[in-house]
């Protein structure tokens, strides 16, 4: 496991710790999934992901006061991953937001859009255990509240949902896949991966979408995802977002006041540990 650890003082009277894991792109498949899917989990499937994850897990448990699991639990929708989730998702030391390859059917294969989405949601029967668009928990006098935006995009709903959460006078902490746009992991981003790549970002401007326009229609923001950015951005008791989806690790401030920490691939063994004080 490789732990980085980072400290954010939002006015608790006691500190709380928390592991922040995301992407551990797990494969599952069993005699109900196709043989499309199984050929998905001989490509995707590796010992390391699955002994990462429940490291992962273990070290939660045992050093943290509750984790903190940002999506891509899983790499395709498949029966097996579907149960896997659900016994995973049980545990009330764990905290999630859904990420977009929990309604891959066959990873990278389709336009994301909502369509796609609900499909995929029908697909898994009853969920995945937990609330998956919109959840919330109060922990150790902190509001986690987790968004769907694993299509880099947000709701006008989802808006109000986290209005009423605010309400609550409690330091919140949102989780969500997509990180929001700022300049410099923009930056770190594209120098990483290149001149043309897509920036994969929630509440990109045209400016900064990629070249390629089949990505960029999925990803150039609508009404209500730049409403929800700027609502965030106003809003003093959000102290921190946590977020993954571009399989590295970046802090920057999206605000003077509100810290943004990426985490890398779980299925890399990165996990972040964050003090909140």
């Amino acid at each position: 496991m490789k732990l980085e650890k980072s400290t954010v003082n939002i006015g608790l009277e006691k500190p709380l710790k928390i592991l922040h894991v995301t992407d551990s792109h797990l494969a599952f498949v069993d005699e109900r999934d196709n043989e499309r899917k199984h050929a998905l989990a001989r490509r995707l499937s590796s010992p390391e992901k699955e002994k990462y994850f429940y490291e992962h897990l273990e070290y939660g448990k045992a050093n943290c006061d509750l984790i903190v699991h940002t999506g891509d639990l899983y790499d395709f929708t498949s029966q097996a991953s579907f149960d896997f989730a659900r016994k995973v998702l049980a545990d009330e030391k764990l905290f999630y937001a859904v990420g977009n390859h929990e309604f891959s059917q066959y990873v990278g294969e389709a336009y994301e859009d909502r369509a796609y989405k609900m499909n995929s949601f029908h697909e898994m029967g009853p969920g995945l255990g937990v609330p998956l668009f919109f959840n919330s928990r109060v922990f150790g006098g902190v509001n986690f509240v987790a968004i769907d935006n694993s299509y880099h995009q947000f709701e006008f709903w989802q808006i109000t949902r986290l209005e009423k959460e605010i309400k609550k006078g409690l330091p919140v902490v949102l989780a969500m896949h997509v990180p929001i746009f700022e300049q410099s992991l923009y930056d770190y981003h594209i120098k990483r991966s290149g001149e043309g790549s897509s920036s994969y970002l929630a509440g990109c401007d045209e400016d900064h979408l990629p070249y390629d326009e089949w990505r960029a229609v999925e990803i150039r923001p609508r009404g209500a995802t730049m409403q929800m950015v700027e609502f965030i951005k106003s809003r003093p008791s959000i102290k921190a977002i946590l977020a993954g989806h571009v399989h590295f690790s970046f802090e920057s401030m999206l605000t003077e006041t509100l810290p943004q920490f990426v985490t890398g691939g779980g299925y890399e063994g990165i996990a972040r540990e964050i003090t909140l004080l």
